[in-house]
């Protein structure tokens, strides 16, 4: 009987390390796909800019659905996207949420394009006007 409870337990806890193993290996691949994705930034600073707000470049710009770094343009459907969701017309907070940092991700780079295009201003005064 004992020799019987110990190949239970023995069995037990084989089933129970392989799940453990697979789960690791899932989470660790889930963290490298992860890694990849956030650094795709060719640059440093693009690198810096997408772990800051969360969004790569490409994944506001589907978000806001532009196609170039039109600051009009982007400006129109933040505003019309923002307006969409607003929790008192029947909107998604979450989906709101994401606008913004979309919109925040784009302006990022519209400021360091603005300060590569006048060296003289500092970021601070270049996003002011």
């Amino acid at each position: 009987m004992a020799r019987y409870i110990a190949q239970l337990i023995i069995a037990g806890s084989q089933v129970i390390g392989r799940a453990f193993a697979r789960a690791v290996k899932q989470e660790y691949e889930a963290s490298q796909q992860a890694a990849q994705r956030l650094g795709q930034g060719k640059t440093r600073s693009e690198r810096i800019a997408n772990n800051k707000v969360g969004l790569s470049l490409e994944e506001a710009k589907q978000i806001l659905n532009v196609s170039n770094l039109n600051k009009d343009e982007v400006t129109k459907r933040y505003e019309s996207l923002f307006k969409a969701n607003e929790k008192s017309s029947g909107g998604s907070f979450y989906l709101q949420s994401k606008v913004v940092r979309a919109k925040e991700r784009i302006d990022m780079e519209l400021a360091g394009e603005n300060a590569a295009e006048s060296p003289g201003k500092s970021a601070e005064e270049s996003s002011k006007t």
